[in-house]
């Protein structure tokens, strides 16, 4: 998986109902042949170098004020630059940001930008298009959707000439220079073409083809469901790109992707499942690889959704209230089978907030804070709370009404579907009854945010500094008064958290610092609105036959590479000479589709012969 800092890596995951199976996977096959020639129609055209891989997530704006998901931002942070950029150990270096100075009291930066850099439309790039970006998202609202946290400490911003950007703070801010950083920070967007579009940011997706920007690459071509395609930008300052152009495409379900890797329509793929992984290790002209989690997966149990000023949100089960039925949800689950069954021990068990990716921000609960699979205790903590056992087996309040809660999966993601059975078992011995909604990728989105939802799946990917995703925990991210302009992950808003966000920002002593955020992880892992399950090693694979050059840095004595970053490893990948050309790899495309709708009529057959199978699947069975 490609990190971001704030891509909602909300996993995907699929569990229907068996009829709609049957016909799901032959629609799903049709699709994915319509899929492959869609954009291989599009290769076709040109015999240019084409870099293809997989778009982490559905692409449905790239909108940059608006945009959350991975697969979104990855192209956002190729097409518009920003003010520093990532070296292989993940510490900013120059990008537009030729060299920066603070203030002695650390409350003022001024930036040098680089001179004579053009928009790809040909007007001049300078300091002001990047002063009017964040004074846009400092002042409206809607533009401040994605990325308002992270300038909430602006005092103001001004450009006094073409080459200089000075940046006031109100406090002194710790993390300035990972602000605006391709993928995970803020993009710099050109004011003469996005002023136009200030007054209906909210509806604005940022299709006009080709995408005036400036980065490695130009957004030339997009196709919902489809594809994403950049063409390079040979003029690009820092080097120009090694392909001609790059394509995202978007895959509705992780075995159509390795499929794809497999075949040689892509030439590197993230996310891999621990099966497909194996297999892909033992093929010639596959490299497989790890690297550390860069996020976690985990559920959402909705704490009491509402805005601002308090008002209720959505139509979450009140009972999830009560921290003590959250905490012995907590209690119930035993992650370590999780990592073990559903990660093959690809992973490491969840508590933290932030991953072991980053080790400096990496936390683990002390003895007296861990909550540990223990469902005795967690039966123990529902009687003391007086939620008795009915006679079904489901307990009920003190009011009657049973502890029956939705879970909301994504219908495209298999490590969802993996860990819903787990789930359901264990809350069943406790007394609670799940029942599992598989839900599209934008529909459990959107559910979230009106708070129509009692418990989620949910995950998320940070870069080296958590500034944004320990913001989306904070009770500024709740919507306002209207259920709208909200950011927030779960709802959960604590005075003590806010106190400590801030205090963090402050702070530029490393250790002090990650003091300060660990505190602020016990307070999440206490509240457990978040019950983080676990933190999944990338797993990745590449086609050493088609691209070189694509990894960054070297691997570790663990086996571990460092975290990869979309922008730089689309940038300096390189193809292998004799590597197919796009018109090449779009004639493989299409005959694979056909193999695809075969693969689709085959589903429906064996549907019917599993069905009686996977309605007795039992614990032992999983086991």
């Amino acid at each position: 998986m490609t990190m971001s800092a704030r891509g909602s890596t909300r996993r995907l995951g699929r569990r229907r109902k068996v009829a709609a199976l049957a016909v799901a996977g032959l629609a799903a096959a049709t699709l994915m042949a319509g899929q492959l020639t869609g954009s291989s129609a599009q290769a076709a055209s040109t015999s240019d170098t084409t870099l293809t891989v997989p778009a982490d997530t559905q692409m449905t704006t790239f909108n940059p004020f608006l945009s959350y998901y991975d697969g979104e931002l990855n192209v956002i942070g190729a097409i518009y630059p920003a003010l520093t950029m990532l070296d292989n150990n993940g510490e900013p270096i120059p990008y537009l940001a030729d060299s920066w100075t603070t203030s002695s009291d650390q409350r003022t930066w001024t930036f040098k930008i680089h001179p004579g850099l053009k928009w790809s439309d040909g007007q001049p790039l300078t300091a002001k298009d990047a002063a009017w970006t964040f004074n846009l998202i400092m002042h409206d609202v809607t533009a401040a959707t994605s990325n308002g946290s992270l300038v909430e400490n602006f005092k103001s911003v001004t450009a006094p000439d073409d080459n200089t950007l000075v940046i006031t703070t109100k406090q002194p801010q710790a993390n300035m220079l990972y602000l605006s950083i391709p993928v995970s920070g803020i993009p710099i967007v050109p004011e003469h073409i996005w002023k136009s579009h200030v007054a209906g940011l909210k509806n604005y997706r940022n299709m006009d083809f080709p995408v005036v920007g400036y980065g490695p690459f130009v957004l030339t071509d997009f196709k919902t469901n489809q594809f994403a395609e950049m063409t390079a930008n040979k003029d690009f300052f820092l080097g120009a790109p090694h392909y001609d152009k790059v394509v995202t495409n978007y895959y509705s379900n992780s075995d159509a992707a390795a499929a794809a890797l497999t075949s040689g329509e892509l030439d590197q793929i993230g996310g891999l499942t621990p099966a497909q992984f194996k297999a892909m290790s033992s093929r010639s002209n596959v490299m497989t690889y790890q690297t550390q989690s860069s996020g976690w997966t985990a559920i959402e149990i909705n704490p009491g959704a509402r805005t601002r000023n308090g008002k209720p949100l959505g139509t979450g089960n009140p009972i999830l209230k009560d921290s003590r039925v959250r905490q012995a949800i907590a209690l119930g689950i035993n992650r370590p089978e999780l990592v073990a069954k559903v990660l093959g021990g690809n992973g490491v068990v969840g508590a933290g907030y932030l991953p072991p990716g980053y080790p400096q921000f990496f936390w683990t609960p002390s003895p007296s804070e861990a909550q540990a699979y223990d469902p005795a205790r967690a039966k123990q903590v529902l009687d003391q709370a007086g939620y008795k056992m009915g006679s079904n087996g489901v307990r009920v309040a003190p009011d009657g009404k049973p502890l029956q809660f939705r879970l909301g999966i994504h219908s495209d993601d298999a490590t969802d579907a993996a860990i819903a059975p787990y789930l359901k078992e264990w809350m069943t011995a406790i007394g609670i009854k799940l029942d599992v909604n598989a839900m599209s990728f934008d529909q459990l989105n959107n559910n979230l945010a009106k708070g129509d939802w009692d418990i989620l799946m949910d995950g998320w990917s940070t870069g080296p500094d958590p500034t944004y995703l320990l913001s989306i925990q904070t009770c500024g991210t709740l919507p306002d008064e209207n259920g709208q302009n909200g950011n927030t992950d779960a709802f959960f808003c604590n005075k003590q958290y806010d106190r400590l966000f801030q205090q963090q920002q402050t702070q530029f002593e490393a250790q002090q610092r990650a003091a300060t955020i660990a505190q602020m992880q016990a307070i999440l892992y206490a509240g457990n609105a978040d019950v983080i399950l676990f933190y999944k090693n990338g797993l990745s694979a590449l086609r050493t036959d088609q691209v070189t050059n694509y990894l960054q840095g070297t691997k570790a004595a663990n086996g571990f590479y460092p975290l990869q970053h979309g922008f730089t490893s689309w940038w300096k990948a390189e193809p292998v000479a004799g590597a197919a050309t796009a018109s090449e790899k779009a004639s493989e495309q299409s005959s694979n589709a056909i193999k695809w709708i075969g693969l689709g009529v085959l589903v429906v057959l064996v549907i019917g012969g599993v069905v009686f199978l996977l309605r007795r699947r039992t614990a032992s069975e999983r086991e």
